[in-house]
């Protein structure tokens, strides 16, 4: 008999066929809404895709380096400094085949089979299930609706244990939209260095604000340089999520260990498009304030709708690009909310189960996904369903 192994007992409940039924149904014709989808509508920047051409036009075809290209790297350095406020060297940047290896490579390379790893939830699916692979042990803390997803030292501090390795933060978060402020940044640097831990920080969504909120990296705080794992991404900034590139930032020592890694995963980033990423890099970034903007826009007419319908709310995310919303007055699960909006409304959304149980009856809508018009295509649909299902 051919089994499985049992690592695969853990990747259970994987949202794959839900993701696999929303495109399923939209190539037999379906019109779906599309909110489920974590990413730009966008097309990549003219300036990026032409680099990329170039490159191939030069003969850029063959095996590259395998820490990425140093003039990609380069690039980073400067981008690192002047707007992450972290002072790096070259040799201190792994270009990846996206944040999700990023993601993978470093936990692979830190993480012993029975560490506890502290997270926050609602969490990104795909961490937690990366450190379950691993046979670490996911250690939630709660971060409540009902306090707008505030970071509480003490709830951290009561987690930790003699088995507690690494904390992971996604800043700003996926699925809340939240973006942590100076003062809780902070504190949780205090945490990591007082207990002699790593930190992975996922600054996927570093670019993607509103409201006047700032992002800071945590790796810019004093002492944490030499504890923390940065993983970043071109997928949302730039449109590029196809393009599969991201990059881990971490001192010379700890960056040893998750190159071995990744070296084994995939040997090297495709060579190519990391021009794309230099010329992302180093190219005019008007592109990234003109999508942000349109977010904006989409944001504000998302929440808007979604507040106006009975019993369902919806708090203003300060980042990223979803609406963490609040439909627990169906008396219903996430799932089963979701099942009936895709196929009575047509309307694609993600469950709050999968980040976390304590998300149970909320849903996350993405607003960047697809445009302004099909997002009020979507509100329309969901009004109505809601207003005909009582």
């Amino acid at each position: 008999m051919i089994h499985p192994a049992n690592r695969m007992k853990t990747l259970a409940g994987s949202s794959m066929n839900r993701y696999g039924l929303v495109r399923e149904l939209m190539r037999k014709g379906v019109d779906i809404v599309n909110l489920d989808a974590g990413r730009p509508s966008f097309d990549t920047p003219l300036h990026i895709k032409e680099a990329s051409k170039a490159a191939l036009d030069q003969g850029v075809v063959h095996y590259g380096d395998l820490q990425g290209s140093l003039r990609l790297r380069e690039a980073l350095v400067k981008k690192l400094k002047n707007y992450n406020k972290i002072d790096v060297e070259s040799n201190e940047v792994l270009i990846t085949n996206g944040l999700t290896q990023a993601s993978f490579s470093s936990l692979m390379a830190y993480l012993n089979e029975g560490d506890e790893v502290i997270l926050f939830e609602p969490f990104y699916p795909q961490h937690i299930k990366k450190i379950e692979l691993l046979g670490g042990k996911p250690v939630p803390v709660i971060l409540k609706h009902e306090d707008g997803y505030k970071f509480d030292p003490k709830e951290v501090k009561r987690k930790i244990t003699s088995k507690t390795r690494i904390i992971v933060l996604v800043n700003p978060v996926n699925p809340t939209g939240r973006v942590f402020s100076y003062e809780e940044i902070s504190a949780l640097a205090d945490i990591t260095i007082k207990n002699d831990l790593l930190l992975i920080t996922d600054e996927v969504y570093e670019y993607t604000l509103y409201d006047g909120h700032k992002h800071i990296s945590i790796a810019s705080l004093p002492e944490m340089r030499e504890r923390t794992i940065s993983l970043y991404g071109f997928t949302k900034t730039y449109a590029m999520d196809g393009w599969r590139l991201g990059y881990v930032v971490a001192k010379d020592e700890i960056l040893d260990n998750i190159k071995k890694i990744a070296l084994q995963e995939t040997a090297h980033p495709n060579v190519f498009a990391q021009d794309g990423a230099v010329a992302a890099t180093e190219g005019p970034q008007d592109c990234v304030r003109e999508m942000v903007s349109e977010y904006n826009r989409r944001r504000e007419l998302l929440c808007k709708r979604l507040n106006a319908i009975p019993n369902i709310s919806c708090k203003k995310p300060e980042g990223a690009m979803y609406a963490f919303s609040d439909f627990t007055a169906m008396n219903k699960s996430s799932n089963e909310i979701a099942d009936e909006l895709l196929k009575e409304a047509k309307v694609a959304t993600n469950p709050g189960i999968l980040f976390g149980p304590s998300c149970e009856g909320f849903l996350r809508l993405c607003f960047a996904s697809t445009s302004y018009e099909r997002i009020e295509e979507a509100m329309n649909r969901i009004e109505s369903h809601i207003k005909h299902s009582k």
